[in-house]
């Protein structure tokens, strides 16, 4: 067994000789994003283990170890990392648990307080708790970010979002059940093969990459009539993790929707952002400016490759830049507004909205107030800019009923369905060259 070692504050560190013998826990959060993340940590050494538990245990695990008071998210991933430890099969002294640190206002900074807290609580605080940030504010002698892995981890998130992208857009009329996730598992094999070898770590073999997820996606056979589209907004864990939103994703499909989601791409250009809107709001470092503008323009520039490879290919819908979304958010919410997700939420209700994709799911949190603030208060606005739009803002905390959710999210169904059969048929026919159903407006 490794021996236990603590710093001068007393925190347990991940040791060089955990390194060999632990598995790190981590918790999901989008499904193909971290799965990429969990294979570039395995490149680099790491026995890692990402978290695909579904069930009410976590929550009550949650409940025990988490003050009632602290946001939804984070009673959901230290629950469900408590949860995996007390029930998953694993050596409780041979297990570590991974965690992200942002360093930012967000009270998601510090989830791993909490998750050490809870650990102590229950009995297990020899169990290391290891931080994955870029603010260097925790370190560990057997957890290292090289810049290999960071360059792997970055790619991973746009290469996940082109991914979902097109993905989103052919699972729900998919000839074979299961073809689109066996393509999914195919792209990612191919995508971390490469980066074994170094490839696909830049722009050039970025280009390359996604022209071809594109290609591979558009020769999925696909088939039946354009569905109502229903855009995915809201607080970022509750968002994206099928554990969050009891499976959101899934459930639009189940009842003949086609979701759409936005990206993380936009989130991660949306953080660098703000560091240049601080400076430009409060002060700040010139050099800092140049430096945050130079990572910023290369990570857009990426971003607009994903989407021009999009574009390229007619059997699928393209997103905007995160230019076009500061643009739209103009004259709604100022760009100092950065909490949380600010006013990138409203922006991307505003994008669906503009692209013909009226029918919104704002996911609310217990205990997130910026989301509340810059999502459910800001529906009557966009409302009364857009009454077409059809917005319904669902709350998810532990005392929520999975059934009183899918309701106001049929309720909301039923009322895309009354608009579209107002408006008449729509060309939703599959096209004749490449049997993948024609764009609908809904």
């Amino acid at each position: 067994m490794a021996k236990l070692v603590y710093d001068e504050t007393g925190r347990l560190l991940f040791t060089k000789e955990m390194k060999q013998e632990y598995t790190l826990l981590m918790p999901q959060m989008l499904p193909v994003h971290f799965s990429m993340m969990q294979r570039c940590m395995q490149l680099a050494g790491y026995k890692v283990d990402m978290l695909t538990t579904h069930h009410r245990g976590i929550v009550d695990e949650g409940l025990k170890y988490v003050h009632n008071d602290t946001c939804y998210p984070a009673l959901l991933v230290i629950g469900q990392l408590i949860d995996a430890v007390k029930h998953g099969g694993y050596d409780m002294h041979k297990v570590g648990l991974l965690i992200t640190q942002t360093g930012g206002g967000c009270r998601a900074s510090n989830y791993i307080h909490l998750l050490r807290k809870a650990l102590k609580k229950a009995g297990m605080d020899y169990i290391p708790v290891v931080s994955v940030n870029l603010s260097g504010l925790e370190k560990n002698p057997g957890f290292s970010l090289t810049l290999t892995l960071i360059r792997q981890m970055i790619f991973s998130m746009m290469y996940g979002d082109i991914i979902v992208q097109v993905a989103n857009q052919c699972r729900p009329y998919e000839k074979e059940p299961g073809a689109t996730d066996a393509m999914i598992e195919r792209c990612m094999a191919r995508l971390i093969d490469g980066f074994k070898e170094g490839k696909g770590l830049n722009y050039p073999g970025m280009v390359k990459n996604c022209d071809k997820i594109v290609r591979d996606f558009a020769s999925i056979p696909l088939e039946g009539p354009s569905k109502p589209r229903v855009g995915i907004v809201g607080e970022i864990y509750i968002k994206f993790a099928p554990l969050g939103n009891n499976n959101l994703e899934d459930f639009l499909r189940s009842e003949g929707a086609e979701p759409v989601v936005p990206g993380l791409t936009d989130f991660i250009i949306f953080k660098i952002d703000n560091r240049d809107v601080d400076i430009d709001l409060y002060g700040g470092s010139f050099l800092k400016k140049i430096v945050v503008r130079i990572f910023k323009r290369y990570v857009e520039k990426c971003q607009r490759a994903m989407i021009s490879s999009i574009r390229n290919n007619s059997s699928f819908r393209a997103p905007v830049p995160f230019s076009h979304l500061k643009e739209l958010i103009h004259g709604y919410l100022g760009e100092g507004n950065k909490m949380g997700e600010g006013w990138l939420l409203t922006a991307e209700m505003l994008e669906l909205i503009e692209s013909g994709t009226g029918n919104i799911v704002c996911t609310q949190p217990f205990g997130c107030l910026p989301n509340h603030v810059v999502g459910k208060g800001m529906i009557r606005r966009l409302k009364d800019d857009f009454p077409h739009s059809n917005i319904v803002a669902i709350d998810y905390d532990p005392g929520a009923t999975k059934i009183n959710q899918e309701n106001r999210i049929k309720l909301m169904l039923a009322n895309a369905r009354r608009s579209t059969a107002a408006e008449g048929p729509s060309a939703g026919k599959p096209g004749p060259d490449t049997g993948k159903p024609a764009s609908a407006e809904a």
